[in-house]
């Protein structure tokens, strides 16, 4: 069994066979990153979240924020935040220098082992246009729920609302 700090070696390129790895640690999320996490949000995001966001978010004590990092450099972050008796996956950035290697699985896997209990439901939003996180998520086992009209307000997009529930055996 792995350490609960640290992802398995993740192959550099999911299309083909790859000797070379990545090492990925994750761990908790900290104001101290919020510099490294802004640069990131704003690579990543038409419409980026303002740091005031970010901190906000991390002020929460019911909230699960991870960061990716690999040797050292933040390369990816999670925000999930619990509302009454769901959890609210707000926010999920890859740097996009380095995406399509399974740091945004390795997060969600982090989230559910930390978050998962029998029967927990978590939701999120995603454009509509972004086939690929909606690809992702639904792996994870999200499922459309519905959609929200011009959820985004700098070009006025639907938001794909998605809807998980853990297992009656969850993981954590």
């Amino acid at each position: 069994r792995r350490p609960p700090d640290r992802s398995p070696r993740l192959p550099q390129s999911p299309r083909r066979e790859a000797t070379v790895t990545l090492e990925l640690d994750i761990r908790r999320l900290t104001y101290a990153d919020l510099p490294q996490v802004i640069a990131i949000e704003r690579r990543a995001f038409p419409a980026p979240w303002t740091p005031a966001m970010f901190v906000l978010e991390l002020s929460k004590q019911n909230g699960i924020c991870l960061a990716a990092l690999v040797d050292g450099k933040l390369v990816a972050y999670l925000v999930c935040s619990r509302y009454d008796t769901v959890w609210h996956l707000m926010n999920v950035a890859v740097d996009p220098s380095i995406r399509r290697q399974g740091i945004a699985s390795a997060l969600l896997e982090r989230l559910f082992e930390l978050g998962d209990r029998p029967l927990e439901q978590y939701t999120l939003e995603v454009r509509t246009s972004n086939q690929d996180a909606i690809r992702l998520y639904e792996r994870f086992g999200f499922r459309a729920a519905g959609r929200r009209r011009a959820y985004y307000h700098d070009n006025r997009e639907d938001a794909l609302i998605m809807w998980r529930t853990a297992p009656e055996r969850a993981t954590a």
